[in-house]
């Protein structure tokens, strides 16, 4: 009998319970993972909450990604075989002790990288990758915003856009966090509570603005957002809040920019694919040279996954919180 995290209702971190549950199947094109880590998410805290559009197709256990060895295939699946060691872009189902996973959402685990490091990449490689370079196409020389320095998604984003060769301005809440954003690469971090961020953008590139922004933050800072776009800019916001909010669109016209709103998980096989080709070829490859390091705050008991949640909730974690299943060490 395998295990994962369920809980029967929406609420706080206690309702999350380590329960037995049924074995795993794979369909023809998926395999399934024994899941030794697994990536705690933003979006797995608002499911828990009941705020999160769940697709049909997810499984009912959270977890949008993991890492773990290969323990079944389905009879289509050639890319892949049983005991290879892996990590995954899940729809869900990653709290738990075994996962089916599409197998075009399955990559290989950068060499020299642990189980709970491997499984801190596929949620934020897939989301960054996605946005910054398919959706907003930033490119060496230009420069973008990333605002959440201290999270999972900032802590990565801020050292990608650094190893292609952008310029990263980024926010952050603390000054620690500001602090942890320039060691990973950034060149200017702002303390939002301390200094007006689109005034400390908008004095940093001498007036002009930034190429390409990705938000966490949403409605709240939409406005000011574009503001602090270049002529052709783009902003991508990928969550936050989604309260209705007015939007200045001369100032958006004036500046031909754009504006994208993007959800990773209820994108369809085939767009998750696509990403995850591009992040095997274009961004695994820069762990190897060392110019991306994995960035775990905590590591916790995946049967405490509540635990984790809270940590998350504190604001005080900068990068992943890894729930380990009890096979992954970090090196």
């Amino acid at each position: 009998m395998t295990s994962a995290i369920l809980f029967d209702h929406p609420g706080p971190p206690d309702v999350l319970h380590w329960r037995a549950v049924d074995p795993v199947r794979p369909r023809p094109h998926e395999v399934v993972i024994a899941v030794a880590a697994a990536g705690v998410n933003n979006a797995d805290l608002l499911q828990r909450r009941g705020h999160y559009p769940v697709p049909a197709w997810a499984p009912r256990p959270l977890g949008l990604e993991c890492a773990g060895t290969i323990v079944d295939a389905g009879a289509d699946v050639t890319a892949w075989k049983v005991g290879d060691e892996v990590c995954a872009l899940l729809d869900g189902g990653g709290y738990a002790d075994q996962v089916a996973v599409p197998a075009a959402q399955v990559m290989p685990i950068p060499a020299g990288l642990s189980m709970i490091e491997a499984a801190a990449i596929p949620e934020v490689a897939a989301t960054v990758y996605s946005n910054l370079a398919m959706i907003a196409g930033l490119t060496p020389g230009q420069t973008v915003l990333i605002h959440g320095a201290g999270g999972g998604i900032g802590t990565f984003a801020i050292q990608w856009a650094t190893a292609i060769g952008a310029r990263v301005i980024t926010t952050a809440g603390t000054e620690a966090k500001a602090r942890a954003g320039l060691g990973l690469g950034a060149q200017t971090a702002i303390d939002y509570r301390a200094e007006d961020f689109v005034a400390a953008t908008l004095s940093a590139t001498h007036g002009r603005g930034v190429d390409a922004i990705l938000d966490v933050v949403g409605s709240d800072y939409l406005g000011r957002n574009v503001e602090c776009l270049a002529p052709d800019g783009h902003l991508v916001t990928i969550g936050g809040s989604t309260d209705p909010v007015l939007l200045d669109l001369g100032m958006l016209m004036s500046k031909r920019a754009t504006i994208s709103a993007t959800m990773l998980r209820a994108r369809p096989l085939d767009q998750k694919a696509d990403i995850i080709a591009g992040v095997v070829r274009d961004v695994l490859p820069l762990f190897a040279a060392g110019a991306i390091r994995v960035v775990v705050d905590t590591v916790v008991p995946m049967a405490e996954a509540g635990r984790a949640h809270e940590l998350v909730e504190s604001k005080r974690t900068v990068g992943k919180v890894i729930l380990d299943n009890g096979h992954g060490q970090v090196a």
